[in-house]
């Protein structure tokens, strides 16, 4: 599994969370506390941790979950050590979810201290991946719908009374602002506080209104509109600054996901159109 490393990091777009990706094979985390809570999915190998009186084992696949000021430690569980993407969002955070969700207030506890959900393990490491590709929005969300699995089906709290909802005025102001924010779009929490709506509010409205969370509607449309960059001329690499993706390679993994070609061949094709005077191509 190769030797120790760690990488502890924010994203802006995520303010109160803290992020870790790493991998332990004789480090030791002694007796200690966070002022937040704990979302752990292991990855490989197995970690091993003291907690609330017992020994608490989290092999590969499985989610560690820690509450704030909770005593615990940390080692490895075999010998080859454990790999983890772990996400510490603070008390305010997670308040502000289970309000989102119907939870009274107060600072939701978890039923078990590890818990076997392939979902919960996909959004936490969906929520690192974009963050580590700077892609603000989709790590807002992914780390939303991570935070509201982990309250709706580990948490020790019910959900007790009917959690808010936002309209189709606040989905359609949502779409509006990402589309005239294409090369800089706020992430989850701007854009909520911007059309007066909660962040899990906003994308249950949102993909309510247009099928999608806003994220997938804004690489939709940063495809579409490069395509039409595409067709008067507009070089892929340009392109792909115009509409707001990292380097013409994110686009070209998403233009050929959505359109069927590359966006290079896409472009000779447009062209050889134009010059014989025939139809567009077909998406």
């Amino acid at each position: 599994m190769g030797e120790e490393r760690a990488h502890y990091w924010q994203h802006p777009a995520m303010p109160g969370v803290d992020l870790l990706r790493a991998h332990y094979v004789h480090h030791t985390f002694g007796k200690h506390t966070h002022d937040g809570y704990v979302l752990a999915a292991i990855t490989d190998g197995v970690e091993a941790f003291h907690y609330r009186g017992g020994l608490e084992v989290a092999p590969a696949g499985s989610v560690a979950l820690v509450e704030p000021d909770r005593v615990h430690t940390g080692h490895a569980g075999v010998p080859g050590g454990w790999s983890y993407q772990v996400l510490y969002p603070s008390v305010d955070h997670i308040a502000a979810v289970a309000a989102e969700l119907g939870v009274l207030p107060g600072s939701p506890g978890f039923g078990s201290a590890v818990v076997d959900d392939d979902e919960l393990v996909r959004l936490v490491l969906q929520t690192h991946q974009a963050a580590e590709q700077n892609q603000g929005l989709a790590a807002g969300t992914f780390l939303r719908l991570a935070l509201a699995r982990a309250l709706r089906l580990h948490s020790s709290q019910r959900l007790t009374r009917t959690a808010p909802r936002a309209g189709r005025d606040a989905a359609r102001a949502a779409r509006d602002l990402l589309a005239a924010r294409l090369d800089e779009p706020p992430g989850l929490e701007e854009l909520a506080a911007t059309v007066g709506a909660g962040p899990f509010p906003l994308l249950r409205a949102f993909r309510d209104a247009y099928g999608l969370p806003p994220h997938a509607w804004l690489t939709q449309y940063r495809v579409r509109t490069a395509r039409t960059l595409l067709d008067a001329g507009v070089t892929p690499a340009d392109a792909a600054v115009a509409v707001g993706f990292v380097d013409q390679a994110h686009l070209t993994r998403h233009f050929r996901r959505i359109v069927g070609v590359p966006p290079g061949a896409y472009r000779r094709a447009r062209k050889n159109v134009q010059d014989s005077g025939g139809p567009t191509p077909a998406a």
